[in-house]
């Protein structure tokens, strides 16, 4: 509510401003969540073809490597105090001719309303406040998102409603950055190379370490190697892993050895990825590998990988979808392990859908 008051209070500077707006094309995207929601609004980008970007700064290194971007805000800065979010209002003011706010949280859509663009494109969704509709009203276009919606032709339809999801590829960093070396753990293997995430940013949809012991001993046959992928702070799950799998030749840790704007790259030279639904799925799914992705409480109607995905969601009775993309909590009603169970059936699937992977492999070499 407080960001509708200075609102108010700062129309009319905002009207006196107006007259004075420039038009020189620039484009405006507002998109302030983490790794994953970036990667998904990178098609929009490349329609846009160049544009400006409020953003968060987990996603910096990813958009500092993007050739569709070319200024950047950083939210985290303009929050600190009254000050800065009004310096950032007014530096936004007259600056753009086209908005399109991705992430419609009181902030964003505060700024976005602010701007004296000639165009403007807001997204809806489930979580609007009722106050917020002061803000829609300075809105050009508004398109409404349902849960039940795909997220990335939302975004898409904010620039023009004839576009699909199949309009544009996604990037994580375009293009893909390859740095001059890479670690010796990702040399050329004649392994199956399969990338791991073992932890999400938000823990309550990190995979029960039992989950991943029972995945990793329905491929001990196969002849795959496992990369784990993660900060410095994940390190505590692989422990827990290592502890209870015994053994873990074919585990080769990359905790803490890569920087977000290698990550890409590095999991590029993946076969696969198995995760639940974190940013490292969409980044592989943007380098055009192969995931296996555990739903758990997400509903992955709304945003899921879309490259070659096999989706597993609860096979639980009531274990109904709790997390969506404009409303993720960080604690639900079953357990981890309740919510990433898999069935003897989906197992299978799992090992299936690796041993079709390595057909694939040895049919392109």
């Amino acid at each position: 509510m407080s960001y509708v008051i200075i609102f108010i209070l700062l129309w009319p500077f905002k009207m006196l401003m107006k007259p004075f707006h420039q038009g020189k094309g620039r484009n405006l995207v507002i998109q302030t969540a983490k790794i994953g929601d970036f990667v998904n609004i990178t098609p929009l980008l490349k329609h846009l073809k160049k544009s400006d970007v409020l953003i968060s700064k987990t996603v910096l290194p990813l958009a500092e490597r993007d050739s569709t971007i070319e200024n950047l805000y950083l939210i985290e800065d303009h929050k600190k105090s009254l000050i800065s979010k009004i310096r950032l209002a007014f530096r936004l003011l007259n600056r753009y001719d086209n908005v399109y706010l991705l992430q419609p949280n009181s902030i964003n859509a505060f700024y976005a309303a602010f701007c004296n663009a000639r165009h403007k494109a807001f997204l809806i969704a489930y979580t609007r406040k009722w106050y917020h509709g002061i803000f829609y009203q300075t809105a050009d276009v508004v398109v409404l998102h349902k849960k039940t919606d795909f997220t990335l032709e939302s975004y898409l339809k904010l620039a023009n409603p004839s576009l699909t999801a199949d309009s544009y590829k996604k990037h994580a960093t375009f293009p893909l950055w390859i740095p001059q070396e890479r670690l010796s753990a990702l040399v050329e293997s004649e392994h199956i190379k399969i990338g791991i995430s073992i932890s999400a940013g938000n823990k309550a949809k990190t995979i029960p370490t039992a989950i991943w012991i029972k995945i990793l001993d329905s491929l001990k046959d196969l002849p795959c190697q496992f990369y784990v992928f993660g900060p410095e702070n994940e390190q505590k799950y692989l422990d827990q892993l290592l502890a209870q799998k015994g053994d873990s030749e074919n585990i080769i840790s990359l905790i803490g050895k890569l920087k977000l704007h290698e990550v890409p790259h590095a999991i590029s030279l993946m076969d696969m990825y198995i995760a639940s639904d974190s940013g490292n799925v969409y980044i592989a799914d943007a380098v055009e590998v192969p995931v296996v992705c555990l739903a758990g409480p997400c509903d992955l109607r709304e945003q899921h990988p879309t490259f070659s995905p096999l989706i597993l969601t609860p096979q639980g009775e009531g274990l109904a979808p709790e997390s969506f993309i404009f409303s993720a909590p960080y604690s639900f009603r079953h357990s981890a392990e309740q919510l990433f169970a898999l069935s003897d059936e989906q197992l299978n699937q799992i090992r299936s859908f690796v041993i079709s992977k390595m057909g694939q492999e040895q049919n392109h070499a």
